[in-house]
Formats: C-alpha cells, sequence, structure tokens
C-alpha cells in the first residue's frame, strides 16, 4: 500500500485548498471519505467472498473425502458380515445334517421368522376426564379457571381499584 507520511499528507491538503478552494474544499473532503469508504467496503466484500468460496472449495473436498472413508467402511463391514454368515450357514449345515438324517432349519420342525414388531397402543390416558372428575371446590381452591373469560372482561376483573372509581 502506499505509505503517506504527515509531510505527504500537508502537501496534498495545500495543494487542495490552492486548487479547489476553502469554500469546496469541505464538501469533496466528505465526498472523497464517503467514496473511500465505499471502495474499503467493496474490497473486504469482495475478500470475504473469496474467502467463502475456498471454505466452501476445502469443505466440499472434506465432504468427499468422509464420504469416500465412509464408503470404505461400509464395503468392509459388509463383506465381512457376508464371510460369517456364510460360515455360519455351512458349519449350521454341517451341525444339522446329521440329525434326523434331513438337512435344513426343518430337522427340528422349526421354521426361523423375523418376529414382528409390535403394534402401538395409545395409553388410554384422558386427561379431560381426568380433569373433569376433580371436585369444583378443590378447582377453585387450586386456582384452576373452570369458565373462560374473554379478553375484556379478563381486563375488568383485573383492573386496579383505583381506576374503577373515575
Amino acid at each position: 500500500m502506499i505509505d503517506f507520511g504527515f509531510d505527504k499528507i500537508a502537501l496534498i491538503g495545500a495543494v487542495a485548498l490552492i486548487v479547489i478552494g476553502p469554500e469546496k474544499l469541505p464538501k469533496v473532503a466528505r465526498t472523497m471519505g464517503h467514496l473511500l469508504g465505499k471502495a474499503q467496503r467493496y474490497v473486504s466484500d469482495v475478500k470475504a467472498e473469496v474467502n467463502r468460496s475456498i471454505e466452501l472449495d476445502e469443505l466440499k473436498k472434506m465432504r468427499t473425502q468422509f464420504e469416500d472413508a465412509a464408503r470404505d467402511v461400509q464395503n468392509t463391514v459388509r463383506k465381512e458380515v457376508n464371510d460369517v454368515s456364510t460360515g455360519f450357514e455351512n458349519d449350521w449345515k454341517d451341525v444339522t445334517a446329521g440329525l434326523d438324517g434331513s438337512s435344513g432349519s426343518d430337522a427340528l420342525g422349526y421354521t426361523p421368522s423375523e418376529p414382528a414388531a409390535p403394534r402401538y397402543q395409545h395409553p388410554k390416558k384422558n386427561w379431560r376426564l381426568k380433569r373433569g372428575a376433580m371436585p369444583q371446590w378443590y378447582k377453585q381452591r387450586q386456582g384452576i379457571r373452570t369458565k373462560a373469560l374473554s379478553g375484556a372482561a379478563r381486563v375488568a376483573r383485573f383492573r386496579p381499584a383505583s381506576s374503577k372509581q373515575r
């Protein structure tokens, strides 16, 4: 950036005072300040946008790396599970082959099936019935509203005593 010392700024101010004149110099200086502020804001916005795009590119690279790593882990786990399950199936067939001369899971008369998921049952709690079963004297003592008030009735009920006399 250009290095302005006090002597250079004083020289520029003196030349501007002579060329522009003392009447217009404050207005020109104010305009130059506004333009300089706009230029600085524009430069900072451009810098921020460039930084955002760089960060976005880095995040995209990281995302692809994580997705690749997750895919590799998933494939490895799937392969291991398949290897173990085929080994288990082979061992199971070998063990059950000698039972009653038949093979497979039907040797004991048991056919494996997935258990059905339990169905959702509503707890059958009726809070309105419970509130209605409360005695009226208990509701009054606890301050539970039994009747709905309109907005105007609520204002009139809770208005301070001094404003009712007017």
